[in-house]
């Protein structure tokens, strides 16, 4: 029984460095397959434009330089502003997602009155429309507002959303009601239970809504691209696009407003990332 207990032992043992092999080979694999085309993106940023279109293409940036970067700053004036304006809306956007989707979230998990299941499915149903639909109702609004060719026809209209209401309703339903008990015995009002309780609980489940928020508006193309017409109001993918003439397109110089570009999203990702993971972890969106 002993040397079959030291057998099995040994085998078990074996067969675990073996297995944390396996496990870090599919990790890299799968890095290495993710972040290729960001670094495809800044590759390409630095080679010379003639160089972008060569077939094969060079894996490694051959004779880098700054080239694209001085000539997109020459040829698109405005390409600051666009940073600007991206970044004004991205920010704008996330704060107040943050902040109505998460109270809309606790009301939804922990507030009772009549309704709230039928009104809270009414609102989940909404993410069958798709957002196309809502395009020229959207436009009409704006124009008879008069906020064409305004950057607040971008920040108005998404000032919330059915999925941060979803994923914040399903992570505050997971907080113990106890602490919010306790709050309240201890003399705290309505709206001190939310900021004092609800919102630092809910720090990883907003992480990942500012997150998805951010990144999906600073990325956003269509809606800009309808309702802003000046190029110094345009956002970064309007602007960037717009780089691009009718018959030609000079690949370095997208590349390099690209590189620009995605650089705040990686910067926004670093800085919420663990908040993120928690959330994830934790079951950001349990049942």
């Amino acid at each position: 029984m002993a040397a079959q207990s030291m057998s099995t032992r040994s085998v078990q043992n074996s067969g675990i460095p073996w297995m944390q092999i396996l496990a870090w080979t599919v990790l890299i694999v799968t890095t290495f397959i993710s972040l290729w085309p960001m670094y495809w993106l800044f590759v390409t940023a630095i080679t010379p434009t003639q160089q972008t279109i060569k077939t094969p293409p060079d894996l490694f940036p051959v004779n880098a330089s700054l080239e694209n970067f001085v000539r997109l700053f020459s040829q698109a004036r405005d390409y600051w502003r666009w940073f600007a304006n991206s970044l004004i809306i991205g920010l704008t956007v996330t704060l107040f997602h943050i902040f109505f989707d998460t109270l809309a979230g606790y009301a939804f998990a922990k507030k009772r009155f009549p309704g709230r299941n039928i009104l809270f499915w009414i609102i989940l149903s909404t993410l069958m429309i798709p957002a196309h639909v809502t395009l020229v109702p959207m436009y009409i609004v704006t124009r008879n507002l008069g906020l064409i060719d305004n950057i607040l026809a971008v920040i108005l209209p998404a000032t919330a959303s059915v999925f941060g209401i979803f994923l914040m309703r399903q992570y505050i339903q997971t907080l113990p009601s106890e602490l919010e008990d306790a709050a309240r015995i201890d003399g705290c009002s309505e709206p001190g239970v939310f900021w004092r309780v609800i919102l630092p609980l809910s720090k990883p489940a907003i992480g990942a809504l500012a997150i998805f928020t951010f990144v999906r508006h600073w990325n956003d193309f269509l809606w800009p691209l309808i309702v802003l017409q000046k190029s110094q109001n345009y956002t970064l993918p309007v602007g960037v696009a717009s780089l691009q003439d009718e018959f030609s397109t000079d690949y370095g110089i997208i590349f390099a407003g690209a590189a620009l570009a995605a650089l705040p999203m990686i910067v926004f990702f670093l800085a919420f990332q663990r908040y993120f993971l928690e959330g994830v972890r934790m079951g950001a969106v349990k049942g």
